[in-house]
């Protein structure tokens, strides 16, 4: 099957009300051309599970403005106003995870594990409605696995089997989302022969890649800026 797919071809994989796992932290790391493509389409009532929201008018803020989101799962979502606006007019429903659970919780859907224990958030507000329980005199809560039916992430190179490296500190929540959604969906900066990756630079398997998109960002001076 090619996995190279074209503008925003991606889209067509993607429904109404989805849960979309997206990488990246703060603006590291964020599929940003998938992002675009979704901002455009018709697309509606999707859930992301994400760190945090992007900024205002930047990265998953898009998604936000455009009005395609339903609900929030992520840890920070400060960092963009438009995110704690839209939920204070009622816009937007946001569910908190500390952001080691986050990653734990996503990591577990991608192993198969249903859940854990952790005493994170014990006696808080965080942990009410969850089950509880005392491990060798200690409380503990019962943190769900999260899986989603989209995962769209963002690699620096790919060969066109679909496996992936990445870029430093981009590496961040991308590899754990991977793993855990129905199809996953790779926006990468270049795009290699197969072999010309070594295997122990790989961090991302070609198993778990159902697609590959072309970014249409590049780097200039540390920060993505659009390049089309």
């Amino acid at each position: 099957m090619e996995k190279l797919l074209k503008g925003n071809e991606f889209v067509d994989f993607i429904k109404d009300g989805d849960r979309l796992l997206v990488g990246g932290f703060g603006m590291s790391g964020t599929p940003l051309t998938l992002i675009d493509g979704i901002a455009t389409s018709s697309l509606k009532n999707l859930t992301v599970v994400s760190n945090n929201l992007g900024e205002s008018g930047k990265g998953l803020g898009i998604l936000l403005k455009e009005k395609k989101l339903k609900k929030a799962i992520g840890s920070y979502f400060t960092t963009n106003r438009d995110a704690v606006q839209a939920w204070v007019d009622g816009e937007l429903e946001i569910e908190l995870i500390p952001q080691g659970t986050l990653a734990e919780a996503v990591r577990c859907g991608g192993a198969g594990i249903g859940g854990f224990y952790t005493k994170t958030a014990v006696g808080t507000k965080l942990a009410e409605g969850k089950e509880e329980k005392v491990i060798d005199g200690e409380r503990f809560i019962l943190e769900k696995a999260i899986k989603g039916d989209i995962s769209l992430i963002k690699a620096h190179k790919a060969d066109h089997l679909g496996n992936l490296v990445y870029d430093h500190t981009g590496r961040n929540f991308n590899p754990v989302m991977a793993t855990a959604g129905k199809i996953v969906i790779a926006e990468v900066d270049e795009i290699v022969e197969n072999g010309d990756l070594l295997p122990s630079e790989i961090v991302t398997p070609h198993v778990y890649v159902d697609f590959i998109v072309k970014s249409n960002y590049v780097k200039k001076a540390g920060v993505f800026v659009e390049s089309v």
